[in-house]
């Protein structure tokens, strides 16, 4: 397991393939956090899409239940993500960085969708 929780981070950091194993049993939350057109050209399946930069101002759009699994290219937006949820008041134990990011999810042969849909 990958699964690691670093000082001062309000989120545990996991792997693609712990995000995906949560996603099929506990009802957790995807969060693709990058910009338009990286989501368009290919995003984790039923993701939510919220670009970092909008996280604090769209955090009503954000799931109330369950784990919530930020998702960028190389983990550092999605990082950035998890901390401005922990600022909006998320529970930190909700809170997860899938730290290998969006290409390693699709090459692990996850489902990924493309365009502007879910």
């Amino acid at each position: 397991t990958m699964t690691k929780n670093i000082p001062g981070e309000p989120y545990t950091r996991i792997s693609s393939m712990e995000a995906h194993n949560k996603t099929n049993s506990e009802g957790a939350t995807i969060i693709d956090v990058r910009r338009e057109d990286e989501y368009i050209s290919g995003h984790v399946t039923d993701s939510l899409w919220i670009p970092v930069d909008e996280i604090i101002a769209r955090y009503s759009e954000i799931p109330e239940e369950g784990d919530l699994l930020f998702i960028c290219e190389v983990g550092a937006r999605s990082g950035l993500a998890a901390e401005y949820a922990a600022a909006m008041g998320a529970d930190t134990s909700r809170l997860f960085n899938i730290e290998d990011g969006t290409g390693t999810w699709a090459s692990n042969g996850y489902p990924i969708s493309k365009g502007n849909v879910a």
